[in-house]
């Protein structure tokens, strides 16, 4: 197995290599302080992981891991970063992890083994109640919903958080209005308010119908809830004690949205009994 580490800072990738050869879990570890040195040895070579910094002079990392995957469409990729608000675009094109640095050897190995965990999963084909689910839906980490493996993308940040609040509460109906606090937390529910809710609802079901994937929300009488049967999702595999989506779990839930801190803290309890 092959592994690719790119960061222009030396004192960085020397240390960083070094810990990759002592996981002693890579035959090959190919080190690049320019991106175009990390392309070129794709154009002759395969590798199965790649570990970039995301902020790079020529190109940044988010940019190199779509190149690469042009080259090499099976390589996994984890970010290594200072800045952590570059973790929603990593997640968006699908990293498969996230480092922020300085990186510890543990951290390192414990995100290793969850990358070569997803490999070895992408490699085994088992029956699956999802298996013919287009619609996967992400909480481990920072949400997203991914329809034929490609995220949805919405044009109100606040849809988004709306049908993920309704994610979380599991497939149960919920009022505008409790929806509306959950959400905004101590803002006022006032006329204005309620129109400016009605907006981001709009923009909810017209992305999901512009997807056509509307039949995964519902909405009756003021009442919302999202349908469980339409769509795969870790949290629900979870729940039901499936071992994949147990092991997937590692303490980030929704990591965007403060409500989902109490959520969180039930999954790491029930790791805990």
């Amino acid at each position: 197995m092959t592994v690719i580490c790119v960061d222009d800072e030396a004192l960085i990738l020397q240390r960083t290599v070094t810990m990759l050869k002592k996981t002693k879990k890579f035959d090959n570890v190919e080190a690049f302080m320019e991106v175009k040195g990390a392309l070129d040895y794709l154009d002759g070579a395969s590798a199965q992981l790649a570990l970039l910094d995301i902020d790079m002079p020529e190109m940044t990392g988010l940019e190199l891991a779509e190149k690469m995957k042009d080259k090499c469409p099976e390589i996994k990729i984890i970010f290594l970063t200072g800045y952590s608000e570059y973790a929603v675009d990593a997640y968006a094109i699908h990293a498969s992890g996230y480092l922020l640095k300085p990186i510890g050897y543990d951290k390192l190995v414990a995100e290793i083994d969850y990358v070569l965990g997803q490999v070895q999963a992408e490699n085994v084909s088992a029956p699956s109640k999802t298996s013919d689910t287009r619609v996967r839906i992400e909480t481990f980490g920072y949400f997203n919903i991914l329809l034929d493996g490609k995220p949805v993308v919405f044009k109100r940040n606040k849809a988004k958080e709306l049908i993920a609040c309704l994610v979380d509460r599991q497939g149960k109906f919920v009022s505008r209005k409790d929806l509306f606090y959950i959400v905004w937390e101590d803002d006022d529910y006032d006329r204005a308010k309620q129109k400016y809710l009605d907006t981001i609802i709009r923009s909810l079901r017209d992305t999901l119908e512009e997807y056509k994937i509307s039949d995964i929300f519902e909405m009756e009488k003021g009442l919302m809830r999202v349908v469980p049967e339409k769509f795969d999702c870790d949290l629900y595999r979870f729940l039901n004690k499936d071992r994949q989506a147990i092991e997937s779990f590692r303490g980030e839930y929704m990591s965007s949205y403060s409500w989902a801190s109490e959520t969180e803290g039930f999954l790491s309890d029930s790791l805990n009994m």
